[in-house]
Parts: C-alpha cells; structure tokens; sequence
C-alpha cells in the first residue's frame, strides 16, 4: 500500500508530505486547489513522462518520493530481489526533474529507469482517471484482471509456458529447415571431398617420409658413387693412419708428445673404420629402383594435386579431411535434430490445444459471470443503460500463443441500441471511472492490485447515485487501499482518512497543502462541500449526520 509521498517545489506545491492509511481515503478541496497534482506527482514516481515546466517558479529542481509497504505483495518483492533492489518491507520510489529537461528515477536508492519504475508501479498501485493512468483501457491488463477474477492463473501460466517452448523450438526449426537446399548442396559436395579424401588416405607423417625417399631414389646413382668414393677414402686413410701409428710405437718413442700421438691415431683409426661400416650401410641401403621411383612420384604427385584442388599446402590435406568429414556429420546431425524437434513440436501443440481449450472454457463462463455482477453494479451507478461485453474472439494464427487461443478486450455500449466498442472509445471519462469502479468491486476478491486511485468517478452524477458511488468505494477499500479525488459530499463522507487540498495566495506567491482531517474538519469539509458559500446550522447538522451515518 502506499504509505506516504513527500512533494517538493513541484508546479504550486513547496513542500508536501502525507503519510496515507488502509482502507478509503478522500481528498477533496476548492476547485482549482491543485487536487490533483499529488496524482500528476506519484505518477512521475511511477515512471510518467517528465515535465521541466512542472518545476516551481524559482527552483532548479523538483523531487517527490512515494513510499510503499510492500510486506504484503509478493509480486513486488520479487521483482525487487530479482534487481538486487530488496532492502526491506517499505519500498521507496524517488524523482527528480530539473529546469533544464533532466530527470533522474530511483529505487531504494539506487538510479533506475523510468521503465523500471513503470513496471514496478504497475504491481503497487493502479491510477484510475480522466488522464493517462487507464490500465483498464489495455487489453492486457483487462485479460490478466478476468483470468484472476476467474482464479485459474495456474493454468494460463502453464498455457504460457507450453507456448513458449513450442515457440522457442519453432524458431530452431525455421532456423534448421531455412537454408534446406542450400544444406543439402553442401552436404553432397561435402560426401564427395570427403570420398575423394578417403580415397588418397594420407597417413599421418606420410608426406614427409615420402618426400624424404624420393630424394634417394632420384638420386640414387649419385649417391652411390660418392659413397663408394667416400668409402675408398676411409679404407686408405685408416690404413695410413695404422702405418703411422706402427712408426710411432717402437721403444724408441718415449716422450710425452709420442704417447699423445699414438692416443689420438687409435682414436682416428678406430672412427674412420667406423665411418667405414656407416658408409657401407647407407651403400646397402641405396638402390637403384625405377618403379618404386615411378610409384612415389605418382603418390605425391596425387596428393599436390589435391592440395591444389582445395587451394591448402600439401602438410594441411590431413587438418582438411578431419574438418570436412566434421562438417558433413554435423549437417547430418542436423537432419536428425529437424526429425526430433519436428516430434516435440507435435507433441507441445497437442497439450497446448488440451491446455487453451481448457482455459477458453474458463474464460467464457467467468467473463459471463463478470458481465451479470458488474452490469448489476453499473445499474446501481446509474448506467443501467450500458450493455457490457468480453469479447473473445480466436487468434488469426493457428499457432500456440502464451496468451491462450482467444483474445480478449472489454467492449461497451453506453446507448441502447448502439454496437458495443472498446472503452477507450465509446466511454467518456466519467463514464470509465464508473465502469472501472464497478469492474474493480466484482474483481476486488482477487486482490490483482493492492492500492488504487480514482480521480473524479463523481463526475456527471449527484444524489444516490453518488451515495453508491461512495459505499462502493468503501466496499472496495475493504480489500485493497482506495485513494480517491472527489468534488460530492456523498462519496467524500465515506472515508476513512480525510484529506483536504487549500491554494494559500500571499500576494507574492501561490502554493498548495494538504492536511489530513480531524473530526471536526471533516465535518466543516462536508458542509462546505454541501452549501457552498454559506455554511448554515442546519448544513452543518447535514454534514455531521453523514459523518455519523458512516460510524
């Protein structure tokens, strides 16, 4: 509920703070007294367009902070702890709007958006007026306040999330299925690369290893011949080295140097004739083959033509098989995925028609009980005359919709005989306060929404009308807290809290207050309200008489 709003240097107020109680609460005051500025107010608190121009004469800023106790609305604190914005049960919205077009918007604190403002007040507080506060005007708010009337809200959140997932799984398969053609003609190129790779099955490390022999049998009789030459050497070497050494081993060669001498001839002796074996091997390994020459050419030459053919060097051909042959099973994946979400898809939309179905049913035979309770406290409103209708007529589309199978929008005839039309309409501004009264009493056990304002539902009507007007109001602030702006003594005499609006003119500068009303104020109020300018003993008796009638 809303507990309090604190107004500064906005339009003709200076400074304005009142603390708000449960049940019916009535703001009344001379015309042009600024009754409804605290409603232009709260609505920047709830995300409204800012207006430099509403900033006092003389002042650089506006601000306003609206306070609500949000113990007992569960819907606003979730959506307070799911932005980190829960602190505790009192929940404060705050405004400023500067001279030169700025506006900032908190919450508990923290900057926000008007948006988010926005759609936290949708859940604190509903305005009903003459002005841009008329929820009851959007087809939304009309299909979630007769689905909450009728108490099957599981059941639409269900029908909701049914659809979601058929819709979700839709869109995959749209994606999937859009470019079919173009995912078939790549898969038919794709199994053909990857047959011609398979076919040339390269082996890891092949490339390299062939290239490797091809250079010895290319070369092969060079090769030999200069291994033979190579061998030649070392066998003559070693053998003079070995002659050197017997010169140097008779006892004659004793010195230090002569030993030395020896050591490093063995050593060269013993690694020529080694080398020697070496050389004889890789001999034995060359040979002369002219077909095996033939085959490896051919073999690489396959395997540059491929890499050629790919526009990739010869060492990327094995990376290219493995991604192609990846790409071709996951195009083949993809068929089986269309097969499976083609599947699930049948089987959503057959409990989606089960679950709207269902939920059509509801909606009909609540929106004909709606229509007979609220159609009774229109005749009560003296609006007999209206005929009032919820129309729900069938989507267009055949698909799962989160909202049901039907739309749904309140129409309203305000002349017989005349077609029914969607309020906004057909219905004059008082007229729509009335039919959202008497829509808000039959839904009130819902409890949709825990505070609601009603700027001038008196207007065009008087007498007992007005005094039903007023016990409605009462009736309704029963469940939720009901704040509302009246010019009749009938509906203001049924308030709990009493406030009134005064425009105090010092000559020099005009601004307006609000006090809250003791028993004695109210009834001077009402009299006021009464016998206009002259208030007499016997208008007073009136005024008092009303007052206690209400005890």
């Amino acid at each position: 509920m809303l507990t309090h709003i604190s107004i500064s240097n906005y339009t003709i107020v200076a400074a304005l703070e009142i603390d708000f109680a449960r049940g019916m609460t009535v703001i009344t005051g001379e015309t042009g007294a600024g009754k409804s500025i605290m409603l232009d107010a709260l609505g920047l608190c709830l995300g409204d367009r800012a207006d430099p121009k509403a900033v006092r004469h003389g002042c650089d800023r506006a601000e306003i902070v609206a306070g609500f106790d949000v113990g007992a609305i569960p819907q606003a604190v979730a959506w307070l702890q799911e932005r980190d914005l829960y602190s505790s049960e009192e929940c404060l919205l705050r405004r400023i709007v500067t001279t030169e077009g700025r506006s900032r918007a908190y919450i508990n604190g923290t900057a926000s958006t008007a948006q988010d403002c926005a759609e936290l007040g949708a859940l604190l507080i509903d305005i009903h007026s003459q002005h841009a506060h008329q929820s009851l005007l959007r087809k939304p708010v009309q299909r979630e306040l007769l689905d909450a009337y009728a108490g099957h809200l599981p059941l639409t959140r269900e029908v909701e999330q049914i659809a979601s997932d058929w819709l979700r799984g839709q869109r995959e398969l749209d994606l999937l299925t859009s470019t079919r053609d173009e995912q078939t003609a790549r898969a038919q190129l794709l199994a053909y690369q990857v047959d011609e790779l398979d076919a040339l099955n390269l082996r890891e490390g092949e490339l390299g290893t062939l290239e490797q022999e091809l250079k010895l049998l290319a070369n092969a009789e060079h090769i030999l011949k200069a291994s033979h030459q190579a061998l030649e050497l070392c066998e003559e070497h070693e053998s003079g080295v070995r002659k050197a050494l017997q010169l140097l081993s008779g006892d004659a060669q004793v010195t230090k140097a002569a030993t030395s001498a020896r050591e490093l001839l063995d050593s060269a002796a013993i690694q020529l004739n080694e080398a020697a074996g070496e050389i004889q091997h890789h001999i034995d390994s060359v040979e002369i083959d002219p077909e095996r020459l033939e085959e490896v050419e051919q073999r690489l030459a396959d395997i540059y033509d491929v890499a050629r053919k790919h526009r990739v060097l010869p060492e990327a051909v094995g990376e290219l098989h493995l991604r192609l042959r990846q790409e071709l099973q996951e195009l083949a994946d993809g068929g089986e995925r269309v097969e499976q979400l083609a599947g699930e898809l049948a089987e959503l939309a057959q409990r989606y028609a089960t679950c709207a179905t269902k939920l059509g049913k509801q909606r009909r035979s609540a929106a004909a009980k709606l229509i007979k309770q609220a159609s009774t406290v229109l005749a009560s409103l003296a609006m007999g005359h209206c005929q009032l209708e919820i129309a729900l007529a069938p989507r267009s589309s055949k698909a799962p919709h989160p909202h049901g199978s039907e739309d749904l929008e309140f129409l309203i005839s305000t002349n017989p005989g005349a077609p029914t039309q969607p309020l906004g309409k057909i219905a004059s501004g008082g007229e729509l306060s009335r039919i959202s009264l008497a829509i808000q009493v039959v839904t009130a056990s819902s409890g949709t929404v825990p505070s609601m304002v009603f700027d001038e539902v008196d207007v065009g009507i008087g007498g007992a009308v007005a005094e039903v007007v007023g016990k409605l109001l009462r009736t309704l602030a029963e469940q939720a807290q009901v704040l509302c702006v009246t010019h009749l003594p009938q509906v203001a005499a049924q308030g709990h809290q009493h406030l009134r609006v005064s425009k105090i003119i010092d000559g020099k500068s005009v601004q307006t207050t609000m006090d809250a009303l003791r028993d004695e104020e109210k009834i001077d109020e009402i009299a006021r309200m009464l016998g206009g300018v002259k208030i007499t003993a016997q208008t007073l008796a009136h005024a008092r008489e009303m007052l206690e009638s209400q005890a």
